[in-house]
């Protein structure tokens, strides 16, 4: 079981409204972001982060909460987003029939750190263990969704 640092411990604000369920669970996708942003690579760090993240996405794009299920670090650790099970604000049309796993940094040119990798990894294998991702779930990058150069 990979360690996930809790809403609570990240320092989360409660959603604005109550999170719709996924319309498909366990969900058949897993979408892959990248935030765009510098990376991180302590826990204080990337919590600050994470929070400046849910701050945009709630206050200047009035979404209920921060966009994806989940996020990771370059210190190797998964943050808790919207959680298990929940309709994303990630990547339409899939929000409601995926997982979205933010990895926090900018990746077009070089590529995530080997812990991160390592903990996207271990979350996906957790989820379908769970039974939150389907076992023969299909991986996208979140171009592959949409036109974005988010590499994912």
């Amino acid at each position: 079981r990979p360690s996930i640092i809790s809403r609570s411990e990240w320092g989360a604000n409660a959603p604005k409204s109550t999170l719709r369920n996924l319309a498909e669970e366990p969900a058949p996708f897993v979408i892959i972001h990248h935030s765009a942003t510098d990376s991180c690579t302590t826990r204080a760090i990337c919590q600050a982060r994470v929070r400046s993240f849910q701050n945009h996405h709630m206050n200047q794009k009035g979404w209920n909460d921060i966009g994806y299920n989940f996020l990771v670090g370059e210190d190797g650790n998964i943050y808790e987003g919207r959680g298990w099970g929940k309709h994303g604000a990630h990547s339409t049309p899939y929000n409601s029939k995926s997982i979205g796993i933010c990895m926090i940094g900018n990746f077009v040119g070089h590529n995530p750190s080997a812990a991160a990798i390592k903990a996207v990894k271990d979350l996906i294998e957790y989820g379908v263990t769970l039974g939150k991702i389907q076992e023969n779930y299909t991986l996208l990058g979140h171009r592959q969704t949409t036109s974005t150069s988010c590499p994912g």
